[in-house]
């Protein structure tokens, strides 16, 4: 395993385009390995499996948790969301830099898991923004979208826990690409980069 790879772990509120970031990146052929977190939620339409998610059964998920197969799990807005501990074993051992992407308390929990990861927070550019992008998508009612943006506030009390914070404007996500390679370049060119073993 080369000692300046890297995992980084995306994290921000819900609707603050984290999934669009990730198939831009994917589609323009950047160097990494996606890690495709399991769920327990239905799919979307549009949504593919293996592709946006492994989308499992609650029982198959419960028995993942039981058999130690997450690195982190979590119960959001009453679906269970995980990271497959296989995949970036996977992913290290073929010496490839890896981008997660999880929930904030996801984050908490790989920070305390491999702290020399390298945490970034997606936000957008305000309040109203995020609310606006959320009842586009309309995937959700009017008390999940409530629940939604109070979440949302309360993740950005977590800032701190974060290496580098982003925001995201609307059709502008080639930038956010940009400020992700040039954190990338600068990580690998650090003296002493932490080896990320799990």
């Amino acid at each position: 395993m080369s000692s300046n790879q890297l995992l980084i772990v995306l994290s921000g509120p819900s609707g603050v385009g984290k999934d669009a970031l990730l198939k831009k990146m994917e589609e323009q052929k950047y160097p990494f390995h996606y890690v495709v977190t399991v769920t327990s939620r239905p799919r979307r339409e549009g949504e593919r499996d293996g592709v946006d998610y492994h989308f499992i059964s609650q029982q198959e998920f419960q028995r993942m948790i039981d058999n130690g197969e997450l690195l982190e799990w979590a119960n959001v807005y009453g679906n269970y969301y995980g990271v497959p501990r296989k995949e970036i074993s996977q992913a290290l051992s073929k010496g490839k830099d890896i981008i997660v992407k999880v929930d904030v308390q996801g984050a908490k929990t790989i920070k305390q898991i491999l702290p020399q990861a390298v945490f970034i927070f997606l936000r957008s550019p305000s309040m109203e923004e995020l609310e606006r992008r959320l009842r586009q998508r309309r995937s959700e009612s009017a008390r999940e979208l409530t629940l939604r943006l109070q979440k949302a506030e309360e993740e950005m009390k977590s800032l701190p826990l974060f290496d580098h914070v982003l925001t995201s404007y609307e059709g502008k996500l080639d930038e956010v690409i940009s400020e992700i390679q040039a954190i990338v370049t600068a990580e690998k060119r650090h003296v002493k980069p932490g080896v990320i073993e799990l």
